[in-house]
């Protein structure tokens, strides 16, 4: 029977939460309401044996603390709360499960799916399970956090302006693991991102920032590791506080290489957005195992259904809801946050299901105490801050409705521009109205145009290549007999279901990802290219791949369309050199030469008219931009979205093409001071002015 001591602790002090070195001892301080008492848990790394098990001696108010003298960096130690076990109450005390301390900074174990983990019997779910987990259970380890301890070189944010930001959006392992130009040691790693090769691309392609998938340590779930799958995505965040050690290379901490990450993007002009998950925590519902929250303080951690509090609410989709209507809470998240900003240095953050966190006592609210501590904080306010608008809880879409100065992924930019290219059916007034920052939706409450986040494809949902491939998802691989994932998409395979060889079907899709990539890297917002559609990656028409950690969602380097990547970084070129569109509102009145800030043409050159914005048939239409956001002259952006070819008018004036879907030169035989010129089928043209004359 293995026996435990008692180690000698000090009352400690309750600040900072977690645990800390400070070159003598360290500080544990630990958040529990409803705890009788909190356990701090010892253990011998090498063989996992719990050493001692001492009550933390202190407590003010909520914050339970201790103070042990001669311990540093390397201890490994977990948690125990005493308290009642009442679940209809929302109390799911368990000592006998070890808890993982919430503000670890290093996680130590791989996580292993055994019925000790379940605070509740698995057989009696109202009745206390006795099994004691502590010999597989995730523990934390004590690290040296001392300003000094990593060497940054200067490092610091880059503060790009929102008018010259481009995202790129990314998964680490997925987007180095098969490119050859990595070292193989390194591939699919911070290290991997790192390298001279992945920041090469970037920098080719022009994008300025990477927004990371989740990289918070995370477990996969109980269903995928039965399968034999993983949450690859990676929502699923146990560790808030630590880079996923899956990500490292292995050569040093995690931590550490992923700093080195940062530094060396920086140095190259790249910011770094983490994609976050505070709406929900990897502890699932009422059937979930008790990790961390659920043991400490399952009351104040997690919003419970008021008439039934052994029950979540479950606003997310993944079984349980964070509560930050609690005040701790809302430090853990902010907390989390200040530490990847301030010791981390990254330069903003994507938050999944934001919704959820403005969520008070009556839905969401945009002046939420959240939203609030954001904006008062001095060096949280300076950072990008994106939203995804929505969750799946009552009033849950709030696209437009986020504080001045969030950036919001506009989900009905993506529809609308799949719907015109490859459907043909959105209307011309829909398709202006996405092009110019959806201004219906956030002009009337005072928002930037750039505080539209437009994107045509996101790691959720079909790749680029997928989309015009694809009229159905193809999802068993998943598990789940096909039903995940959206079936509403906007697809097509315009002759053929995945993969083909017919030089027309290869015509048709590469002209529609052409004006898809084109109308989002122009538009006027914030643009979001997803990793691997300049390179034509697809993961065989399944748009739910979350969980495949595999050639699925790796990204194949030695398939890259140099060509698209070619045509990418000219869009991108162009909207550096130029910016199309000012972040200002376009008005459309004309200046004192009769020229309009924006005006919009229809093919035969003639101004739209009313009746012209509800057409889907035939649609065609020019945006004639005469105060650019750079350009010293007027730009002229041509959309045919129809299924045949279509002359445009040209105003008056000397044109030349900046960029076009197709070979403008050649095979249209197009020169400059035509007159006219003629878009193929889903076609896409940007012309700049020399001198023109209305």
């Amino acid at each position: 029977m293995q026996t435990t001591t008692t180690a000698r602790l000090d009352e400690g002090r309750p600040w900072p939460l977690g645990a800390h070195w400070d070159g003598h001892g360290v500080n544990f301080a630990v958040f529990s309401a409803h705890a009788y008492s909190i356990d701090l848990c010892l253990f011998d790394e090498a063989d996992g044996r719990e050493v001692s098990r001492t009550p933390l001696p202190g407590r003010s108010r909520d914050i339970w603390h201790g103070y042990l003298p001669e311990a540093g960096p390397g201890l490994v130690y977990g948690l125990r709360a005493q308290g009642p076990w009442r679940p209809e109450r929302g109390h799911r005390f368990n000592p006998n499960k070890l808890l993982l301390d919430p503000y670890a900074r290093e996680i130590v174990g791989a996580f292993e799916w055994r019925d000790e983990h379940f605070g509740a019997d698995l057989n009696f779910p109202a009745h206390m399970d006795p099994s004691d987990n502590a010999r597989w259970a995730l523990k934390a380890r004590v690290v040296n956090g001392f300003p000094g301890a990593f060497d940054w070189e200067g490092d610091q944010h880059l503060h790009r302006p929102l008018a010259e930001t481009v995202i790129y959006e990314m998964h680490v392992k997925g987007f180095s693991k098969l490119n050859p130009a990595v070292p193989e040691n390194l591939r699919g790693t911070y290290a991997g991102l790192a390298h001279e090769a992945s920041i090469a691309h970037l920098q080719r392609l022009g994008v300025t920032a990477v927004q990371l998938l989740p990289v918070h340590q995370r477990i996969d779930e109980y269903r995928l590791a039965q399968l034999g799958l993983s949450n690859y995505w990676g929502y699923n965040t146990v560790g808030f506080f630590c880079p996923d050690p899956r990500l490292a290379s292995g050569e040093g901490p995690a931590r550490d290489e992923f700093r080195e990450m940062v530094k060396r993007l920086h140095a190259a002009g790249i910011e770094v957005i983490l994609d976050v998950v505070f709406n929900h925590s990897a502890e699932s519902d009422e059937r979930g195992p008790t990790l961390s929250f659920r043991g400490l303080d399952n009351a104040s951690y997690y919003r419970l259904q008021p008439e039934a509090k052994a029950l979540y609410e479950n606003d997310t989709g993944c079984g349980n809801t964070l509560d930050l209507r609690q005040p701790r809470v809302m430090q853990l998240v902010l907390d989390s946050l200040r530490f990847w900003a301030g010791e981390m240095h990254v330069d903003g953050f994507r938050f999944d299901l934001a919704t959820s966190l403005g969520r008070g006592d009556h839905g969401f609210d945009a002046r939420a105490a959240f939203f609030t501590a954001l904006a008062q904080d001095p060096l949280l306010s300076t950072l990008k801050m994106i939203a995804e608008p929505w969750d799946i809880g009552p009033g849950g879409y709030q696209l437009g409705n986020f504080p001045h100065g969030w950036l919001e992924w506009n989900d009905r930019f993506r529809d609308t521009m799949r719907s015109f290219w490859v459907e043909g059916k959105a209307t011309r007034g829909e398709f202006a109205q996405r092009l110019c920052a959806s201004s219906e939706v956030f002009q009337p409450r005072g928002r930037q145009p750039a505080e539209s986040l437009n994107y045509v494809v996101s790691h959720d949902g079909f790749t680029l290549q997928d989309l015009v491939s694809y009229c159905h998802r193809h999802n068993h691989a998943n598990g789940e007999h096909n039903r995940d994932g959206h079936a509403h998409n906007h697809s097509a395979n315009f002759g053929a279901e995945g993969p083909s060889k017919d030089a027309a079907v290869l015509a048709r899709r590469d002209r529609v990802k052409r004006a898809l990539l084109a109308s989002m890297l122009l538009s006027q917002g914030t643009p979001m290219l997803a990793a691997g559609d300049e390179l034509g990656h697809g993961t065989g028409g399944n748009n739910n791949p979350y969980c495949q950690d595999n050639e699925t969602n790796w990204i194949d380097w030695s398939r890259a369309d140099e060509s698209l990547s070619a045509y990418v970084a000219r869009l991108l070129a162009l909207r550096r050199q130029m910016l199309p569109f000012a972040n200002r509102w376009y008005d459309g009145v004309p200046d004192r030469l009769g020229l309009p800030d924006l005006s919009w043409l229809r093919a035969d050159g003639r101004p739209m008219e009313i009746s012209d914005w509800g057409l889907a048939g035939n649609p065609a239409l020019g945006c004639l931009i005469g105060k650019p956001g750079r350009a010293a002259t007027p730009l002229l952006l041509l959309f045919n979205g129809s299924q045949s070819e279509t002359p445009f008018l040209l105003p008056g004036g000397v044109w030349q093409i900046e960029a076009a879907s197709f070979d403008a030169m050649e095979t249209r035989r197009w020169r400059e001071g035509d007159s006219e010129i003629s878009l193929p089928p889903r076609g896409f043209a940007a012309l700049s002015a020399a001198g023109i004359a209305l």
